[in-house]
């Protein structure tokens, strides 16, 4: 049987996992390699998350495509002589032109590089990952799947902004990110509760990058996040929707160039910029301290503003879903976003949002609420399966 590997390259790290080429693909490894230019480590597991190896890389010269490289090395004693027969990879942007998965090639990895300053934290990562892949393997086939590409569906007036036109026809709008976390939330919904994923939902992925989406009928509507990552809500390390005003005086009065004000609203705000102590919010949990629950309640207050909004782009709301690595674990937000959306009908049933329930709404909610477990590497691996070898 062969493989599907995933691979999701950061700033600082790369992840990959590898599923048998099956009809439903089946976890087979999972691993890490973290502190990229500065202390690389390489970690893997096997599918129920035990340890099978740890092992410290050189960390003179180990950029991303020694990282890559190394990811390959590690991994091959452990897949008994199985071969790779595509390899699926997150793509933060897609612009305006691609709104699906699609093979790979020298000339697709100059497009987007176009897109590298609308998503600094993240393109030049992915796409050097893709580039070291093509070097090494010329002939592997290779699928990026485009975090934007679930948000095409949006109406032209929710992508719009109210700029003159010779800009945004050049490219400035709404994109939209997080879209392969939504779409596997939406086809999980689907298979939980049909009737609810037909009708108006609003899906927060909640993590260390932050946003809500509004779905109808399993389609992007609108979102929070906009031309970049770092719109709508606060987030680990990022600022979220900022009067623009706010980095004009930031220029003017304190001297703050592009690149300045790029690392403060990416790397330096957020909860980290708020509280002072941690972008993690289980830290913040945990601290005793005022900058910690102030960065809390306005990652809270946040939430709930903008559901209010996808609401009214809505006309109604008869579901939450909460995902993502806060989502997913953070009973405490899940149940102040639940409180300040009393307004709406939202009462959660507080055992089984304790417990992490699939549903946790009461009996007498009358907005259905869920937590639904993301799995972006799984979607990458079905999407690439069925491109390359369907």
């Amino acid at each position: 049987m062969s493989a599907i590997a995933v691979v999701n390259a950061g700033s600082s790290s790369i992840k990959f996992a590898v599923f048998d080429a099956a009809a439903e693909p089946a976890l087979r490894l999972k691993g890490v390699i973290e502190g990229i230019g500065a202390t690389p480590r390489a970690k893997l597991s096997g599918p129920g998350g035990e340890t099978l190896l740890t092992e410290d890389q050189p960390p003179d010269g180990f950029d991303h495509a020694a990282a890559t490289r190394a990811m390959m090395r590690i991994a091959a004693p452990w897949l008994d002589g199985t071969d790779i027969s595509v390899v699926g990879h997150r793509v933060v942007h897609g612009g305006g032109e691609f709104s699906a998965p699609l093979r790979v090639t020298e000339e697709i990895v100059q497009k987007l590089a176009a897109f590298i300053p609308l998503a600094p934290l993240h393109q030049p990562h992915n796409l050097a990952v893709i580039g070291a892949m093509l070097a090494e393997h010329p002939q592997l086939p290779q699928v990026a799947c485009f975090d934007t590409a679930f948000h095409t569906s949006q109406p032209p007036i929710a992508q719009a902004f109210a700029i003159p036109r010779k800009y945004s026809q050049a490219g400035v709008r709404r994109y939209g990110f997080h879209g392969i976390s939504y779409e596997y939330v939406a086809g999980r919904l689907k298979e939980i509760a049909p009737e609810i994923a037909k009708g108006r939902v609003i899906v927060a992925h909640l993590g260390n990058g932050a946003s809500l989406c509004a779905m109808k009928d399993g389609k992007s509507v609108a979102s929070t996040m906009g031309f970049t990552a770092v719109d709508g809500l606060v987030m680990g390390t990022r600022c979220g929707a900022i009067d623009p005003g706010v980095l004009v005086h930031l220029i003017d009065q304190y001297g703050l160039s592009a690149r300045d004000l790029e690392d403060l609203i990416y790397r330096k705000s957020g909860l980290l910029g708020v509280s002072g102590i941690s972008s993690d919010m289980r830290t913040l949990r945990a601290s005793l301290e005022s900058t910690a629950k102030e960065a809390i309640d306005l990652f809270i207050y946040r939430i709930i503003r903008e559901i209010g909004s996808l609401g009214a782009a809505l006309s109604g709301l008869d579901a939450i879903v909460f995902t993502g690595g806060i989502g997913e674990n953070d009973a405490g937000t899940r149940a102040e976003v639940a409180a300040g959306c009393a307004w709406l009908g939202v009462a959660l049933d507080e055992a089984a949002n304790r417990a992490a329930h699939i549903k946790i709404s009461s009996s007498h909610s009358t907005v259905a609420v869920y937590v639904i477990r993301t799995n972006e590497e799984l979607a990458i691996a079905q999407s690439a399966s069925h491109l390359i070898l369907s």
